[in-house]
């Protein structure tokens, strides 16, 4: 799905994808403004000034925060109000987001404030946008959040020289990785701290990274599924246009005609094509289950860039005609995203669930009509037999990160927030999921490229020969127990970083999705 190509994004003329956001989260893309971008920020702060002059009663510029609202800030306490609310508001507790996704967060806050409804400084984004093109990546504790706020306000503590963040490697003071970097700390103005820590920031970038890597796994499910149905003599019949017709869901037909095309030309699969009348589901349904996954990622995916060009803030500062006006509401609300992210966790576990169970019938013997576990001489040796317990472990924990977030709830700031989204929960758990979900695909694909050798001189298809050579060049076969994890590790990072599929789709052309 990611574009490698992409190096530099210019964010205002065009809407941003989740391959844009994968480019400057994970890959370092940079972060450009559009002229258009730096005129509506400035309109929207010229009108957040004038309300301010006018002394207009505005929630979070002059009153408190929550169910502090009704408390009127004295326009000469504006300033400290935003710098109070960072630094009340970093409560987010245990081990820190991964880089990627604190970089995906401070490129959502830009894309929030910059839709031009925030009144902040364009000089705050360019500091943003500086922190990203230069590599100072706050320290964000990952735990503690109902859908925003906390996680916003570490990384915005960094803009004041504040917080910590990482810099060349090293974790240090916000003050010392802004100097390193050349970047002057932030003078907030009135109105920005409040923007800076609010929306679904968080939520956004968490769901629109687990996202990506969901649509990756499911394509390349495709192809560790085939080699799986290839090694275990399995049927092409099941994937029949004629059959996929009768029962028109776009993504299944899709499926059915990616694995023939992965399987074309495969010695093995026309060897066994009547060897028996139907197979187990976990190979005939790869149709039928991968569309339907596939269905749901798509769905994510167009919501998710839906709220990544949204302004996400409270309140809005609407313009109109030669003024404006402040309208409270609550876009930050995290139940569209929060939404969708239980549902890219449930739909990740139910494809782990028919990998598993391809890698349980490659290591049993009782249908493989395959060597015990996959090894010349079980008994002595285990072979594959406990990779298939890690993958009932890791289905365990999916199946547990599927339960829903979003049905939870718990009311905070003195019952003034009776519901929340939970959003940030739901989010967090899809971006922990697609990892699971990367691991259990490496364990099918050990156990498929290890099966498959066991029918030469009998053919694979080219496509499964290719993957299987790129296996093989990092990952030797295995003759006798060994230590297994590193294998498990190198498949997986093949699969994340889109190797295999790579590969498959250098011989067969791109897969559809």
């Amino acid at each position: 799905m990611y574009n490698q190509k992409i190096e530099c994004v210019v964010i205002g003329n065009e809407k941003l994808t989740i391959d844009a956001l994968v480019a400057v989260a994970r890959h370092g893309a940079r972060v450009e403004f559009s002229e258009a971008f730096t005129q509506r920020v400035n309109h929207s702060r010229s009108l957040v000034e004038r309300f301010l002059k006018e002394e207009r009663v505005v929630y979070g510029m002059t009153t408190g925060f929550g169910s502090n609202c009704d408390r009127i800030i004295r326009p000469e306490d504006a300033v400290t109000l935003q710098k109070n609310i960072l630094r009340s508001h970093a409560c987010s507790v245990g081990e820190p987001l991964e880089k990627e996704v604190v970089r995906g967060i401070q490129l959502m806050m830009i894309m929030n404030m910059g839709q031009g409804f925030s009144g902040v400084r364009i000089e705050t984004l360019n500091t943003l946008a500086a922190m990203l093109n230069k590599g100072v990546t706050p320290y964000a504790p990952g735990h503690g959040s109902v859908g925003y706020l906390s996680i916003e306000a570490h990384i915005s503590l960094v803009l004041l020289g504040e917080g910590k963040a990482w810099f060349g490697g090293e974790l240090l003071a916000g003050a010392d990785a802004l100097q390193a970097a050349g970047i002057s700390p932030v003078e907030l103005g009135c109105k920005e701290g409040l923007a800076l820590v609010s929306g679904t920031t968080s939520v956004t970038a968490l769901a629109a990274l687990a996202t990506h890597d969901a649509i990756q796994a499911a394509r390349t499910a495709d192809v560790i599924g085939a080699m799986s149905l290839e090694a275990l003599r399995g049927t092409t019949r099941a994937f029949d246009p004629r059959l996929q017709s009768v029962r028109p869901h776009p993504d299944q037909g899709k499926t059915a005609r990616n694995l023939l095309r992965i399987l074309e030309n495969s010695a093995i699969a026309e060897t066994y094509r009547d060897h028996r009348l139907q197979d187990a589901l976990s190979l005939r349904c790869m149709p039928q289950l991968h569309g339907a996954v596939k269905k749901t990622f798509r769905d994510a995916v167009g919501t998710l860039e839906v709220e990544m060009n949204s302004c996400c803030d409270n309140p809005i500062i609407y313009p109109e005609k030669d003024d404006g006006i402040a309208l409270m509401g609550c876009n930050a609300d995290g139940s569209y995203v929060g939404l969708e992210a239980d549902s890219l966790c449930i739909a990740m576990t139910v494809l782990a669930k028919m990998s598993e169970r391809r890698t349980d019938r490659l290591v049993n013997y009782h249908v493989s009509e395959l060597p015990a576990f996959l090894i010349e001489k079980p008994g002595l040796n285990s072979g594959f037999m406990i990779m298939q317990y890690t993958a009932a472990g890791l289905l365990g924990e999916m199946r547990i990160l599927s339960t829903p977030a979003s049905i939870d709830n718990t009311p905070t700031c003195a019952n003034q927030e009776d519901y929340v989204s939970m959003g940030y929960n739901a989010a967090k758990k899809a971006y922990d999921a697609s990892r699971l979900l990367e691991n259990i695909l490496a364990i099918e694909l050990l156990n498929a490229a290890q099966a498959i050798e066991f029918h030469q001189p009998l053919r694979p298809s080219p496509a499964t020969t290719a993957v299987c050579h790129q296996v093989r060049q990092a990952i030797p076969r295995v003759e006798e127990d060994r230590f297994m994890h590193p294998d498990i590790d190198l498949a997986t990072a093949m699969i994340h970083h889109g190797e295999i599929l790579q590969v498959a789709e250098s011989v067969v052309g791109t897969l559809e999705f």
